[in-house]
């Protein structure tokens, strides 16, 4: 600092000493040494001026312009840029044409057009700059991306759900999956939560990040992306749009309104659904049997994906684990419900449906 006040204060003086000595020349200040005096007091007061004032022109506007360069996201920074580059393009093709109006407005038409088509750009640039990334991942083509590097945005259900955490351990989830800082610190706010579940659910969820961070098929991306929006959901929905990404959740709200907006969704529901065992009649499986059923004799049991499984004749093995054979498959409202009976036994009843 104590440089910049010397050197403006040299500059200063130079510049007040010349001063004084030019208006001597239309002024009738004698003898001699009054003019010394003049052209000293102006240099003496350019140089304090040039001291006081240099980090009002100098330190304080630099602090300025790196604090918000340093607040302002990169994508803000390339699309401003890249904006104000376009605009003086075609201030530069609209120079030409302009320097041949007449008088001082050709002289100075070329110079304005440049600074207002740059503003202008560097506005639009700002303004549009997720539209343009999105223009350029599109015009450089992501086919190949989608299949070995494509980005998916996680919200908060489907991290604390953690299933998402096994299929990415699994392989056949690859590329990069983004969290933004939102989702991150609701993450933080329920970990942090004085409910125990709430704040049972939160760590599980930080704990599925950290065990994804470790997998080397993919990528953790925390991205600082902070749309307009109330609400977290609203907020995915927006990022979503503008990265041209889909959304990985198990939140049927959510997907609700994400595919109103057009954007992709990868509900853990549907993908589990898909890729439950299938289940046919005549076939023979092992189940335990856990509860009786509505009439009398049945037993009810679980395949592991959660799939109800009601047991003729199956009430006299509770605790056991058995074979049976599939009768019949029922697709109800609230999933999918198997009819069996004891491998080996013959039932002439019709299976009955149980009460859930």
């Amino acid at each position: 600092m104590a440089f910049i006040r010397l050197l403006a204060a040299l500059i200063g003086f130079v510049f007040g000493f010349f001063l004084g000595a030019s208006l001597l020349s239309v002024t009738q200040v004698t003898p001699v040494s009054n003019q010394v005096l003049v052209v000293v007091l102006f240099a003496a007061a350019c140089a304090i001026l040039g001291w006081l004032g240099a980090p009002y022109v100098t330190v304080i506007p630099a602090a300025f312009v790196v604090a918000r360069i340093q607040a302002t996201s990169a994508t803000t920074l390339v699309g401003g840029a890249f904006g104000a580059g376009v605009g003086l393009i075609l201030a530069l093709f609209l120079a030409f044409p302009l320097s041949f109006l007449p008088g001082e407005l050709g002289r100075y038409a070329p110079l304005i057009g440049a600074a207002t088509l740059g503003i202008v750009g560097a506005t639009a640039g700002t303004l549009k700059r997720n539209d343009l990334g999105a223009l350029v991942r599109e015009v450089r083509g992501r086919g190949r991306e989608r299949t070995t590097d494509a980005r998916v945005l996680l919200d908060t259900s489907v991290i604390i759900d953690g299933r998402v955490a096994d299929v990415v351990r699994s392989g056949f989830v690859r590329g990069t999956l983004v969290v933004p800082r939102f989702v991150l610190a609701e993450l933080q706010f329920f970990a942090d939560s004085p409910d125990a579940s709430r704040r049972e659910r939160g760590r599980r969820g930080l704990e599925m990040l950290s065990k994804m961070q470790k997998e080397a098929t993919v990528k953790v991306e925390l991205s600082d992306e902070d749309p307009a929006g109330t609400g977290a959901d609203a907020k995915l929905v927006t990022l979503a749009r503008a990265l041209g990404i889909a959304i990985m959740t198990n939140d049927y709200g959510l997907n609700r309104v994400a595919e109103l907006h057009g954007v992709t969704v990868l509900n853990m529901n549907d993908l589990a659904k898909a890729v439950r065992p299938v289940v046919l009649p005549g076939e023979e499986i092992t189940v335990r049997v856990i509860q009786e059923g509505k009439e009398q004799g049945q037993g009810v049991g679980y395949l592991e994906d959660g799939t109800m499984i009601v047991i003729e004749n199956g009430s006299r093995h509770l605790g056991s684990e058995l074979p049976v054979t599939v009768m019949r498959v029922l697709q109800t409202v609230g999933g999918r419900m198997i009819f069996a009976q004891l491998k080996g036994e013959m039932s002439e009843r019709r299976p009955r449906a149980l009460d859930r």
